[in-house]
């Protein structure tokens, strides 16, 4: 099963809607990173959030980073994404699994905290980065990709990320939405959206239940005429090589790069966002220090 994104807009123009499945995704990032329940959950809808953000509003060859930084036990979460439905990501604590909260869900809010900060990172070619940032008002992720979405682009926005883990740690679903509200939208058709966000419940449970991100997409837009424009693969990707991380290892002064090759006889590195492993024997650690010279 490949994970879909789907892009729509309504027929009067008011709304945008993009549904997404990307349980594959999330069930790729939890498998390299060994994450138990919460930190899985955490992840996971920072990497859908991040995915939906990315594809509404960067271009194919820019690249988004989104950092949410709480004082929750799940640590730093860093997230890359792009318009092309590319994604990796990583939890600086992987192994937080906490009883779950009072509605009997997975407590994210308990894992990633409820104050800090959420920033987003656009990487658009130019001389610097273009960067938001917006304090974390729920911890639950869906809600704070809405406050950053509101704040930051000034687009009014409803984000549901869910993620749905088994009892062994491994992902049974995971998916999400996110709807724009665009000019013309009057306080009335707003509200028509808020109604059925109330009675719609939670996406991993619709998604459970079999429906399809479009069968998905009519109950979050019942009563508003839809039209999809698009739909595209989503994949967890990392672009992480040996060389880049020789060219790293070059940024090392020769006497950190010696002490490798006497104490260690060689090295590995390991990639963040994918956790790949890469060994640099002595003679490579060698070549590198003759190469910068």
């Amino acid at each position: 099963m490949t994970d879909k994104l789907i892009k729509s807009v309504s027929t009067d123009g008011k709304f945008r809607a993009y549904v997404i499945d990307a349980t594959d995704t999330i069930a790729e990032a939890q498998k390299r990173h060994d994450t138990w329940t919460n930190s899985t959950a955490a992840l996971g809808r920072t990497m859908i959030g991040s995915i939906l953000v990315a594809t509404s509003t960067i271009k194919e060859d820019e690249v988004l980073t989104t950092r949410v930084v709480g004082n929750g036990p799940a640590g730093a979460i860093v997230v890359d994404a792009d318009a092309q439905g590319n994604v990796k990501g990583y939890i600086q604590n992987p192994h937080v699994s906490l009883p779950l909260n009072d509605k009997h869900h997975i407590d994210v809010r308990g894992a990633v905290g409820t104050q800090g900060t959420l920033s987003v990172t656009k990487d658009l070619h130019l001389k610097e980065p273009f960067t938001g940032q917006t304090p974390i008002v729920s911890g639950e992720i869906g809600d704070d990709f809405a406050y950053y979405m509101a704040k930051s682009e000034q687009i009014p926005s409803a984000v549901g990320v869910s993620v749905f883990v088994h009892p062994n740690e491994t992902v049974g679903v995971a998916g999400g939405f996110l709807i724009q509200t665009l000019p013309g939208a009057t306080d009335d058709d707003i509200t028509k959206i808020e109604d059925n966000l109330k009675t719609v419940p939670n996406i991993s449970e619709l998604m459970n239940e079999g429906l399809s991100s479009e069968e998905i997409l009519n109950k979050l837009m019942h009563g508003i005429e839809m039209k999809i424009l698009d739909t595209m693969d989503i994949r967890f990707k990392c672009d992480c090589s040996k060389e880049k991380f020789s060219k790293s290892l070059a940024t090392l002064s020769d006497d950190e790069l010696q002490a490798m090759i006497d104490e260690n006889h060689g090295a590995e590195a390991v990639c963040k966002f994918c956790n790949n492993k890469y060994q640099f024997s002595e003679q490579e650690l060698a070549t590198i220090i003759a190469d910068k010279k």
